[in-house]
């Protein structure tokens, strides 16, 4: 499935994106949390202790006392403070709310913890003071103190990359994992990818019903069971179609071949008057017209069920079309019709690929149509000529042609056909459907338009032979 690499770049695309923006979004939270809840420079325990061992001074009565904007700072943060002596180790200075629990007196190693430390559970802090250490506690859970701050010093060192390789080690880890459940999943999907490709084309689709797409797996199933069976349905129709056109068609012309037979021999009758005999005349060529009908009806149902065998030879179009129209100029034309070959006489051949009766009886249905179509008499324009790697014929006339709205019917829908309302008769329809059957059949392209010469031209183009 080609679509494979596209999916897991793109799922290796999200996933290190979103791992990217994830990191990102910690570290801007973490700093966030860290701003939020760290104390400011004035009110750390520590700035609050160096100050206040400063502020700590005695009076001129031996009394200690503090400023009174170092005892409200104090006040605020709820915290105690107690002066220990230098020399005697004991408490000489306490504030009023330092609690009874706390000592009057301490050892060395008793100062020592505490300033890295606790103080009977309250987070405690030393400051320096002329008469001795000043040490300020703080209430209950109110700061966290590491109490032994000691580590390896290869460690700290080492820490960045030590950082590093594990969030790498995490990153790959997690890529592994969503790698395999997203390699699991595209196994489950290239199947279905694959049976939906060949529905696409009309192929029968057979996807194993397993996995996580398991139910999507047996509904494309289904579908192509049910449009198997459709086609199907639809292949036996169209054959007992054609199969029922073509009895038909056998069935019509035994009884028309005697109807014309019979009207023949009435028609050269010396015996008939001459109002039966024009009446007869017209039974003839009335029966004429439901013969060629009849075998317009078979080639079209032939072709449209790709049921006529071609007979694609090189041949040259422009011979074939010339040919085609001196047959015509040979049948007698009736009166007040002509054809004029405005053919260039510096082109002498465009090769092509194809059946040449086909085309043939393309361009005399054609030729037919300008007859018939115009009861008045016209003159029927045909010319051959290479555009673009194509040979392109083009039939018109200057008759009476169609109107706008006729026209966009006759190039826009395969089986339009018209009546006139006067003599019941199809105009523009199976001929012309027939002429676009041969020309698709050769890869062409067939297009109706008005004529400069006032009636209708039908162009077709028929790509040249390739070398």
């Amino acid at each position: 499935m080609k679509s494979v690499p596209k999916l897991i770049h793109r799922f290796i695309s999200i996933f290190l994106l979103s791992s990217v923006l994830i990191i990102l979004l910690n570290i801007i939270a973490f700093v966030v949390l860290v701003a939020n809840y760290a104390p400011s420079e004035d009110a750390s325990p520590y700035t609050i202790a160096r100050a206040t061992g400063k502020a700590l001074q005695v009076s001129s009565r031996g009394e200690y006392a503090l400023t009174d904007s170092m005892s409200t700072k104090l006040t605020e943060a709820r915290a105690w403070a107690i002066l220990i002596d230098n020399e005697t180790l004991k408490v000489i200075w306490r504030t009023p709310n330092t609690p009874q629990t706390i000592p009057n007196s301490y050892t060395l190693s008793d100062i020592a913890d505490l300033s890295t430390g606790y103080l009977d559970g309250y987070p405690t802090y030393t400051g320096r003071n002329n008469h001795g250490v000043v040490v300020v506690g703080f209430p209950h859970h109110s700061f966290w103190k590491h109490a032994q701050p000691s580590w390896n010093y290869s460690l700290i060192s080492n820490f960045p990359q030590i950082l590093l390789s594990i969030l790498s080690i995490n990153v790959l880890l997690i890529l592994g994992i969503y790698l395999t459940a997203n390699t699991k999943f595209l196994q489950s999907v290239n199947p279905i990818t694959k049976g939906i490709q060949q529905l696409s084309k009309g192929e029968s689709v057979s996807i194993p019903e397993t996995g996580v797409l398991s139910e999507l797996a047996a509904n494309i199933n289904s579908a192509s069971d049910i449009l198997q069976q459709q086609r199907e349905q639809l292949r036996r129709k169209e054959t007992a179609r054609a199969n029922w056109i073509a009895g038909v068609s056998h069935d019509i012309r035994t009884p028309l071949s005697m109807v014309m037979g019979f009207a023949g021999q009435l028609e050269n009758s010396p015996q008939l008057s001459v109002p039966d005999r024009k009446k007869v005349t017209m039974i003839i060529k009335q029966s004429e017209r439901m013969k060629n009908l009849i075998r317009d009806l078979n080639l079209a149902s032939k072709l449209d069920y790709n049921m006529q065998p071609l007979m694609i030879q090189p041949h040259n179009v422009v011979a074939i079309v010339r040919q085609t129209v001196v047959d015509f100029i040979n049948m007698d034309l009736p009166d007040g019709f002509s054809i004029k070959w405005l053919t260039d006489e510096n082109l002498a051949s465009c090769n092509v690929n194809v059946d040449q009766d086909l085309l043939q009886r393309a361009l005399s249905n054609l030729l037919y149509n300008s007859i018939s179509h115009n009861e008045n008499g016209c003159t029927i324009y045909v010319s051959v000529s290479v555009q673009h790697n194509n040979c392109i014929i083009r039939v018109e006339d200057d008759g009476i042609g169609v109107s706008a709205p006729e026209l966009e019917q006759l190039n826009h829908t395969l089986h339009y056909m018209i009546c006139d309302t006067s003599t019941t008769e199809q105009r523009h329809g199976l001929g012309l459907l027939i002429v676009r059957q041969i020309i698709d059949a050769h890869k062409g392209t067939v297009t109706i338009s008005p004529s400069k010469h006032g009636g209708l031209k039908v162009t077709l183009s028929i790509p040249q032979q390739t070398i």
